[in-house]
């Protein structure tokens, strides 16, 4: 009998589920979710969309995804022995169904106002079918263990599977993410951090963003004929494609796959941003065209709110890794190495990513790693990481966590930051604005990096069956709307046709696919409705199985 394991990824941005056969320790096959099956573009939309409407809901939305996601594994799921999963905290708990108002709320006197015991996240191995996962009869899942409620598992996979706790010399990590987890190492000390950037570098709140898919455009090259677009193939490598002119779109020189392009990507946008930079066809927050956009290849584009959607997140993750240096009393020159994780961070061009602010000026060297966490749900799958071993490796971590929420320093450079991608800012005064705050100044360029990409795709191996997506979850949310009068205010408002009115009922009653709605952030859907009726936290599933 053929034995299984499978190694899960819960991600802010969706999950990655990868089955391996236990004989040989091949990887058999790939399934991916678009999006996560939660309302809401980052943790903080999850989470609050989770304790607004009951952690059960957000518990039952996760497992339903997963129990269709599964089967595009094409393996036979009763033969699943073992299940590897990794995430950060709030996933890893909604996925076990229990508490998360410890990990929402800062303080003892609140937990205690509130009646809430903080949860032990030790790190756990339980069986497939207590956990709500459907034909896995034979499966044990492992959990693994958290260091706080700050740092979780993603974080550890972060620190293990990059090597960044083995270097001599200060640096940073991040993995660019919706959650951007992020870690300073001096001496075997960890100093953490986690933004919520949102998912304009993965490609979402983008007019024509996509996640990382065949199609998309991952890199844009300015040369002297116009601007070299590089598109994702079936593998996701990148194929070097059209040549397009930014300012009119017109196609200067076409490719094999021209007509292919079906959206951009976060790296994409990146890669426009610093060319429309040093193109100066970009001065913040306006694009210097007669149509006001970025042309890319087969009528994609990036709009002036793409641009601000990307500098936002671009903007945190700065004010974060500066923020970590700050605390502890050093500056940009004093960390030469840089590792960037995450599939945003694999794939972008890092010297670009290095120019507009993502990593750090002072970094000589940058090293380009993919997905962390699927890594170390694999390790974990395959016993070459015991849990443990795990366990006694989180236990010994010395680390100190900085809640950016709280951090002056976070607030006084994201405002720095806000001021440059929302308003005008001229990038010359930065280090006028720094000065107001105490704070050392920045190098007018980056130093010249070396860069070492360790993989070629974010997840380096397909499997022999290769990649399945998940495009949709299947399950919606459905509340009654009494007061209704079918004015469809709310459907004309939703930015992502996440939202239908069923009135062929007594009562007209709202659906909205999960995955697809904006969550607690957006709620355009309950300021639209005139008569008050529909409200988020009240919708409930309805599982279309």
């Amino acid at each position: 009998m053929s034995n299984y394991g499978i190694a899960l990824d819960l991600g802010t941005s969706g999950f990655r589920a990868q089955a391996i056969d236990l004989r040989n320790n091949e990887v058999v096959s790939t399934a991916i979710t678009n999006r996560h099956p939660l309302p809401g573009a980052n943790v903080i939309d999850h989470v609050n969309f989770a304790i607004d409407t009951g952690e059960s809901i957000g518990n039952e939305l996760i497992l339903n995804a997963l129990n269709r996601l599964l089967p595009l594994l094409q393996i036979d799921l009763e033969k699943v022995d073992k299940i590897g999963v990794c995430g950060n905290p709030f996933q890893l708990s909604l996925f076990q169904g229990i508490e998360i108002r410890d990990l929402a709320y800062a303080g003892k006197k609140m937990l205690e106002s509130l009646g809430v015991t903080p949860q032990k996240r030790d790190g756990d191995i339980i069986s497939a079918n207590e956990l709500g996962l459907r034909n896995l009869t034979n499966a044990s899942v492992i959990i693994p263990p958290a260091v706080s409620h700050e740092i979780g598992a993603d974080a550890l996979a972060m620190l293990l599977m990059t090597g960044a706790m083995e270097q001599d010399d200060p640096c940073v990590v991040v993995d660019y993410g919706t959650n951007a987890e992020m870690a300073l190492i001096i001496d075997g000390e960890v100093y953490s951090g986690s933004a919520a950037a949102g998912p304009a570098l993965e490609g979402q709140q983008i007019e024509m963003g996509m996640l990382a898919a065949p199609g998309t455009i991952s890199d844009v090259n300015i040369t002297d004929k116009g601007w070299d677009n590089w598109i994702l193939d079936e593998e996701y490598l990148p194929l070097h494609c059209d040549t397009i002119n930014p300012i009119s779109g017109d196609t200067v020189r076409k490719s094999e796959c021209h007509g292919y392009a079906k959206g951009v990507t976060g790296t994409g946008v990146v890669a426009a941003l610093d060319c429309g930079i040093s193109a100066e066809l970009i001065k913040m927050p306006n694009i210097l065209t007669p149509d006001n956009v970025l042309h890319l290849q087969d009528g994609v584009y990036i709009t002036e709110n793409d641009v601000a959607e990307a500098g936002k997140a671009i903007g945190a993750i700065r004010a974060g890794y500066l923020t970590l240096m700050n605390e502890v009393g050093i500056w940009v020159d004093d960390v030469p190495i840089s590792f960037m994780s995450g599939a945003s961070g694999l794939y972008v061009d890092a010297l670009k990513a290095q120019r507009i602010g993502m990593v750090s000026p002072g970094s000589s060297s940058i090293i380009q790693f993919g997905n962390t966490s699927l890594a170390l749900a694999k390790e974990l799958t395959l016993g070459r990481i015991e849990l443990d071993d795990l366990k006694a490796f989180a236990h010994k971590l010395r680390a100190r966590h900085c809640m950016f929420a709280t951090s002056e320093t976070f607030k006084n450079i994201y405002a720095i930051e806000l001021s440059l991608w929302t308003y005008g800012m001229p990038m010359n005064a930065y280090n006028d604005m720094l000065d107001i705050y105490n704070l050392p100044h920045l190098p007018a360029e980056p130093v010249k990096a070396n860069i070492v990409r360790k993989v070629e795709r974010d997840i380096p191996d397909l499997g022999t069956l290769g990649v399945s997506v998940l495009k949709d979850p299947g399950t919606m949310l459905r509340g009654i709307l009494e007061d209704c009068t079918q004015c469809h205010e709310c459907i004309r408002s939703c930015p992502e046709g996440a939202l239908s009115i069923e009135e062929d009922t007594p009562y007209p009653v709202a659906v909205i696919r999960s995955d697809l709605c904006d969550g607690t952030a957006c709620k355009r859907c309950e300021l639209a409705c005139p008569t008050h009726t529909l409200i988020l936290k009240n919708m409930r599933i309805l599982d279309t199985d």
